[in-house]
């Protein structure tokens, strides 16, 4: 079981290209806080998480009022703000721009990304940048969501730069004329550039990191996880995740909590309701249904967990869902 894959379905993560910017120094690109764009771009998406590409030059990376530094930022690398935070692209650290939020709307009439030129003088530095957006459910269960820090700036693969760079180029045209299917292309190539840049940070982590990602590549954290996300609706106990695993429950318990901050049952419960929130939504199922899909023998016991943890009944949370 791939887990990180099985999140990211769980989660509906889709993404768009919406920029090819091509710049020139001195420039500046300010980009808004994605929940004020949100309705825009991505009318159906619970959260929206922005990224960069940079293909060629360098520029200055920053997150608008954080208190961390500009970081440069070269070819080859993806900046990811998963928080959805303003940013701030620059050929100098420091510099301050204005967003232009009237860019920020889905075409009718075109196809996705623009191009936008910033300074056009050829004597200048040179920047191609490559913005776009990831959409995604933030809950009822977001584990990644929730173990990303706000800025993540990964090299891309060198295994992989080379394709990506060629599909990028391939699929954004300068003139006007665009293929059909073009749009859905970068969509998919920007799922592709999000899960190489979270597999970077993933390796690049140090070895003292507790989170659920850093999890991923525990021994002993990692194998629960896989268990826990192939089997999900298995009647797991502690006792017998502990020996699958090869450790005793506490030690089990301790390392698992750690890393991912709560309990393995307490996970596994959290991931269930999650999977079923999307059976609900997504197919047409009963409540109970949706309860024994994931493990659950009991519909009222289902009912309360999912309540306690959503917010709201599992009828109400599959009504709404069907009808937007």
């Amino acid at each position: 079981m791939d887990v990180l894959s099985d999140v990211l379905l769980a989660v509906r993560l889709t993404g768009a290209v919406y920029f090819d910017i091509d710049a020139r120094a001195p420039f500046v690109a300010q980009s808004p806080p994605t929940d004020v764009i949100a309705a825009k771009v991505a009318a159906d998406a619970d959260h929206l998480i922005a990224f960069h590409v940079l293909t060629s030059g360098a520029c200055w990376v920053e997150a608008v009022d954080e208190p961390e530094p500009a970081e440069l930022m070269r070819a080859g690398e993806i900046v990811i703000f998963s928080s959805g935070e303003a940013n701030i692209l620059a050929s100098e650290p420091g510099m301050r721009g204005q967003a232009d939020l009237s860019r920020y709307y889905r075409p009718l009439s075109e196809a996705l990304p623009f191009v936008i030129d910033i300074n056009s003088d050829a004597r200048a530095e040179r920047c191609r940048i490559v913005c776009g957006y990831l959409a995604c459910d933030r809950g009822p269960f977001n584990p990644l969501l929730e173990s990303l820090p706000r800025m993540v700036r990964a090299p891309v693969s060198g295994r992989s730069w080379e394709w990506m760079t060629s599909l990028l180029d391939a699929a954004i045209a300068t003139s006007d004329e665009r293929d059909a299917g073009q749009e859905a292309m970068l969509a998919k190539l920007s799922e592709l550039m999000f899960l190489e840049a979270l597999r970077s940070h993933i390796d690049g982590l140090p070895p003292q990191t507790r989170s659920w990602v850093a999890g991923l590549r525990d021994r002993d954290v990692g194998a629960a996880l896989r268990l826990m996300h192939g089997r999900f609706a298995e009647p797991w106990t502690l006792e017998q995740l502990a020996r699958e695993v090869g450790l005793s429950r506490s030690a089990l318990a301790e390392r698992f909590t750690s890393y991912v901050g709560i309990p393995p049952m307490t996970y596994l419960a959290r991931w269930r309701l999650q999977l079923a929130a999307r059976l609900l939504q997504s197919r047409s199922l009963s409540v109970a249904q949706a309860a024994a899909a994931v493990g659950y023998q009991s519909e009222s016991a289902f009912n309360r967990a999912f309540k306690r943890q959503v917010g709201e009944a599992p009828g109400v949370w599959r009504r709404r869902g069907t009808t937007t």
